[in-house]
């Protein structure tokens, strides 16, 4: 893993050395509103106050915030998905407040649905990110003991949750992923998240790896689930991003450029354009099919197209594709983003 991410770091900054016809000075960049390096936020996608209050308050003990975020949501399932997330990530950390939450709200399903997906996040945490091989007995133990915990606590969110609630279902396939499930349950599963959320986009991202060789699926069982799934939702949904995701989830590191100029890739790159120009633009993931788009769209030479996805995302750098240089997101992504800027024209005549 550690070679790979370092080949795939080497061969970025070579491709930017390569295609870049001079550097933005830092006064130029600054001048035209573009933020450096150090300014540039990791944790995110995209600007969140109320998940940044919410997360303040529960660095406090204080739950109340998180309670009515979610309440808040109403039937906005993806916005509900997306905080059910950002809560659980911090449960995983110090779960003091949740089990207060639990106390003074026994049958709040707020409650219900972050502490099984906190569960489930523990439990891959417990796992470790190593190959099989490589981890211990007592890890896998850790692991499997934590699913089958967060087994029982999707059951009791479910039980709680509105019925037209996707929630409980749509988090628990990292779950199914974690156990082996079988096709059959999976596909059960996944009529539950499709009966009450059809374009769900969180849970399609989840059912995309769920799909992929390296788990329970094979290359052409991804493809079709990710084309299906581009072909069958309404523009503005975003469901153009998974073959995209695809594609470059199975890039080889060492991938020639021409990989980039492929008819099927840019009509992949064209689709999603459109997508996004459909889409609402308060919708949680929007950012995170900016930010793909902007790396391929610089790799295709098309900087003007580039530059208009950098700009609407720049200062929050906490997706795909930067998020695989794990020490170096902001340089990865200021790197792409200026020489999208400089081949664009975007600077000229700047002093």
């Amino acid at each position: 893993m550690l070679l790979s991410l370092i080949v795939i770091a080497v061969s970025a900054f070579f491709w930017i050395r390569r295609k870049r016809r001079a550097t933005p000075s830092a006064a130029q960049l600054a001048a035209a509103g573009w933020l450096p390096p150090e300014r540039q936020n990791t944790e995110r996608s995209l600007p969140d106050p109320e998940a940044e209050a919410v997360e303040a308050a529960l660095a406090r003990g204080d739950w109340q915030p998180a309670a009515r975020a979610l309440a808040a949501t109403g039937t906005d399932w993806e916005r509900r998905s997306a905080l059910v997330g950002i809560i659980a990530a911090e449960a995983v950390k110090d779960d003091t407040w949740l089990r207060a939450w639990e106390t003074a709200h026994p049958d709040d399903p707020g409650a219900a649905v972050v502490k099984a997906d906190a569960k489930v996040s523990l439990a891959w945490e417990v796992r470790g990110g190593s190959w099989a091989k490589d981890t211990t007995a007592e890890q896998f133990a850790g692991f499997h003991r934590l699913l089958e915990e967060a087994r029982e606590d999707f059951g009791r969110a479910v039980s709680l949750a509105a019925p037209d609630d996707p929630t409980p279902y749509a988090l628990q396939i990292p779950l199914y992923m974690g156990l082996g499930a079988p096709h059959e349950a999976m596909r059960e599963l996944w009529a539950e998240v499709t009966t009450r959320a059809p374009y769900h986009f969180e849970a399609h991202w989840y059912a995309l790896k769920y799909w992929y060789p390296r788990w329970r699926g094979s290359e052409e069982l991804a493809r079709d689930f990710a084309y299906g799934a581009a072909l069958t939702a309404p523009p503005g949904n975003l469901l153009t991003m998974f073959p995209l995701v695809n594609w470059y989830d199975h890039l080889d590191d060492d991938a020639p450029e021409v990989a980039f100029r492929s008819v099927d890739l840019t009509a992949m790159v064209d689709a999603a354009l459109m997508d996004v120009a459909a889409c609402r633009p308060d919708h949680p993931r929007l950012a995170e099919v900016r930010h793909l788009l902007a790396y391929v769209l610089t790799k295709q030479e098309r900087y003007a197209e580039a530059v208009e996805q950098f700009r609407r995302v720049d200062g929050h750098v906490g997706a795909m594709p930067w998020t695989h240089y794990p020490t170096k997101q902001a340089e990865a992504f200021c790197l792409y983003r200026d020489a999208a800027i400089v081949g664009s024209g975007a600077l000229r005549g700047r002093r």
